[in-house]
């Protein structure tokens, strides 16, 4: 009976599957955000390079 009861108060596994979920919704937003920071140096290259072709 002891043992179930010591099963019952133990929330290790509960504290590292929230750690896990935070890992990866921080994970999900870094994502998010170098994917659109990627698009934005993308535009930025372009329109450089066409600045530097109409120059020539």
């Amino acid at each position: 009976m002891k043992l179930f009861r010591n099963l019952l108060a133990n929330n290790e596994g509960a504290t590292a599957i929230e750690y896990g979920l935070i890992a990866a919704l921080v994970a999900v937003a870094a994502i998010a955000a170098m994917t659109q920071l990627g698009s934005s140096l993308g535009n930025t290259f372009t329109g450089v390079a066409t600045s530097m072709d109409n120059s020539l």
